[in-house]
């Protein structure tokens, strides 16, 4: 994948190598550029790529399934249908217009979703478990809504946890709660120490208009 192209004058030119996985319906780009600084994140589907100007580039090809961002690579997974031989070149001006744009990676920073359930090393073993936890089973499960969760934050004095909703499952009152139950029982069942569980919704824009001082 070896590239020339010139624009305002201006003459770059980025090697992008390809790498296969084994899927052969996904192949890792290593645009020879730092991608993820810390952990990784995931688009599932187009509506998640929406916070993310290269994965949402990456989605307006045609047969184009999922992306996935790794430290130095973009995993690209297409539709049977489609050939790599007609995706390859399309992945390939995707991700040097991304680069020469100089857009972030993440629209917003909060929007980093995988960042809050990177382990570190001095997260507790029962920490470690929880966001492994909300990065296998539950976050999956919520982005299938529409929506997300972010971790934020554990207190073993009290045993409890702190999670944040976000998009289409916090703004309705009845998803959450058998979202929540269903988060609980998961949680609680693997994590025992777990007591409790905070949701706090995602839902800022809404109040204004109703709160009155």
């Amino acid at each position: 994948g070896f590239m020339d192209w010139t624009r305002g004058g201006q003459k770059r030119t980025m090697f992008i190598q390809t790498q296969s996985t084994p899927n052969p319906q996904s192949l890792m780009f290593h645009p020879g550029k730092p991608v993820m600084e810390v952990g990784s994140s995931d688009f599932p589907n187009a509506r998640t790529a929406m916070t993310s100007p290269l994965a949402k580039a990456l989605f307006a090809i045609e047969g184009v399934t999922r992306v996935f961002f790794g430290s130095d690579f973009v995993t690209v997974t297409k539709s049977d249908e489609t050939s790599w031989d007609y995706l390859k070149p399309e992945v390939f001006a995707a991700i040097m217009d991304f680069y020469s744009s100089g857009q972030p990676l993440f629209l917003d920073s909060n929007t980093a979703a995988a960042m809050d359930t990177a382990i570190h090393e001095d997260d507790s073993e029962i920490v470690a478990m929880i966001k492994e936890l909300l990065e296998t089973r539950i976050r999956p499960a919520v982005q299938d809504d529409g929506g997300d969760i972010e971790y934020r934050g554990f207190e073993p004095e009290t045993g409890i946890v702190k999670l944040k909703m976000q998009g289409a499952c916090s703004g309705c009152p009845s998803s959450s709660v058998t979202l929540k139950s269903g988060i609980e029982n998961m949680l609680m069942h693997y994590v025992p120490e777990i007591l409790d569980i905070q949701t706090l919704f995602n839902t800022v824009q809404s109040n204004l208009s109703e709160t009155s001082y």
